[in-house]
């Protein structure tokens, strides 16, 4: 039972296919073929930003900057397909390179200016939200580019392109963090940084680059947002952070830092996900569903605090109740004659 409790993948699973039987239960729209399919392009961009705020948690950071940077991404990427009339491949390359380099600066000012990344991201998150209200005043930009909305809504041999998008970014992030010298060095310095520094890891240069990914994969979600919605807006992104941190947690991400698993993340955003469809399709308001997702945050984080006891409880409980069945069992031999 306790290999079981701790299985990164299995505890997630259960939680996501329970909410799904719950969410099912209430309303039948919810095994509607246009709602999955709905409900598989909205993961799309929760979860590739919580690849990143993953990655960032399993090194001991954390990452709420990534909604307010998404705001500013989507007007960036307006300002010039609308105004400086780049190319569109042209733009969606510098919006890339302007997400990680946003990382870049995030995570140098949190791990060379020994901030905490709770105030350098909560910093970030407030300027670059009112950075975002300086381009066209404030206000949204619409109609950006005929080509651009085939890059959410398009499809490849009948698969929509959000998903093809998720397979490669979610495979490419197993590999990096279980087979790469970077993966091992960011779980080493999540675990115990001063051990990492004595086994000769930068520490510094790792949780870097921990917000250098989490940038670009935050680009990666403001050019979805921007194709789905075929615009940029400062007004966009809105606790999203949260959502992206929250498919971490659920997903089994420590925010002690040293433990987690992207795949995991994947199931914790589809999760979250399928909380906030369920209470849209019952026309829930959106004070409610706020409640709701600070209540699944409060409920991940506690059952990470708690995990070894409640693990060890579950042991000790199964341990007495085999004992008292194999008790029960035994029949006591007659003496001999």
């Amino acid at each position: 039972m306790k290999r079981i409790f701790d299985a990164q993948l299995i505890g997630p699973f259960i939680a996501m296919m329970l909410v799904a039987i719950i969410v099912a239960t209430t309303t039948d729209r919810f095994v509607d073929s246009g709602n999955l399919a709905n409900l598989s392009l909205q993961v799309s961009i929760v979860a590739l930003i919580a690849i990143g705020a993953t990655v960032v948690i399993i090194g001991a950071g954390i990452d709420l900057s990534s909604g307010s940077m998404v705001a500013l991404l989507t007007m960036v990427l307006a300002h010039m397909l609308k105004f400086v009339g780049l190319p569109l491949p042209l733009a969606l390359l510098l919006v890339l390179v302007c997400g990680a380099g946003l990382g870049f600066i995030i995570g140098g000012v949190s791990a060379y200016g020994r901030i905490p990344s709770f105030i350098t991201t909560l910093a970030a998150l407030i300027a670059l939200r009112g950075v975002a209200l300086t381009f066209n005043s404030g206000s949204p930009v619409f109609s950006l580019d005929p080509l651009l909305e085939t890059i959410f809504y398009g499809t490849v041999l009948g698969i929509p392109l959000p998903l093809i998008y998720l397979l490669f970014f979610f495979s490419l992030a197993a590999i990096v963090m279980t087979f790469t010298k970077l993966g091992r060095e960011i779980y080493a310095v999540g675990g115990n940084p001063a051990a990492a520094a004595l086994s000769g890891i930068n520490v510094r240069k790792v949780q870097t680059y921990t917000f250098v990914i989490a940038g670009f994969m935050t680009a990666v979600g403001a050019i979805l947002m921007s194709a789905r919605l075929n615009s940029g807006s400062p007004n966009y992104g809105q606790t999203l952070e949260l959502q992206a941190i929250a498919a971490a947690v659920v997903g089994g991400a420590s925010l002690a830092g040293g433990r987690g698993n992207v795949l995991a993340t994947l199931i914790g955003a589809l999760t979250i996900v399928m909380v906030q469809n369920g209470l849209n399709l019952n026309a829930a308001p959106s004070s409610v569903q706020n409640i709701v997702l600070g209540l699944i945050i409060l409920m991940a984080v506690g059952i990470d605090m708690w995990r070894m006891e409640l693990s060890s409880l579950l042991s000790r409980i199964f341990s007495v109740g085999s004992k008292s069945a194999s008790g029960h069992s035994k029949v006591a031999k007659p003496a001999d004659r």
